[in-house]
């Protein structure tokens, strides 16, 4: 199944595709996304058009974003949840299924540490998708996110098939 995770940011949108087969992982591709313009609106509609190209150029299966943490500037959370929208509404409007994820749990499933640092992660992603180039720190937060969603997904798929099999 092929997984698109999402960091959501106004000026830099993370993004990474990785394909995972069973408990096997493999990186496909990973960007930031720079928005452009001035006026929010201009912003959004870049970071729209872009994430649709990704989409359309990778064709995941699903895709997991990462939620937003509120911080003290309300100004900017409110910024950073609009990006977050347009995250929310590319795989939506492609009819994908969406998950979502606190940023603590990212990295405990990919570090084991809910309180790990960029740098942490970035570590393990190399570790878990060998050979792997990241565009930067928002890329593998992103393709954190994607990792993530796999694992989650072959839990809920291994339970099921533990239901099927009991009833």
């Amino acid at each position: 199944m092929r997984v698109l995770g999402i960091d959501p940011g106004l000026r830099n949108l993370g993004w990474g595709v990785i394909e995972a087969a069973g408990s096997r992982l493999t990186h496909v591709a990973n960007g930031i996304i720079h928005s452009e313009g001035v006026d929010l609106a201009v912003r959004l509609l870049s970071l729209y058009r872009a994430l649709s190209a990704v989409v359309e150029a990778h064709g995941p299966a699903a895709v997991a974003v990462e939620q937003t943490f509120v911080n003290k500037d309300g100004a900017a959370t409110l910024k950073l949840g609009q990006a977050r929208g347009i995250a929310l509404l590319v795989p939506a409007q492609a009819g994908l299924p969406v998950g979502e994820y606190a940023p603590n749990a990212v990295k405990k499933a990919v570090v084991g540490v809910g309180h790990a640092d960029k740098g942490q992660i970035a570590q393990m992603v190399r570790y878990l998708l060998p050979g792997v180039a990241l565009a930067g720190p928002d890329a593998a937060d992103a393709l954190a996110v994607a990792i993530c969603h796999a694992h989650h997904l072959q839990s809920a798929g291994r339970l099921a098939a533990a239901l099927r099999g009991a009833a």
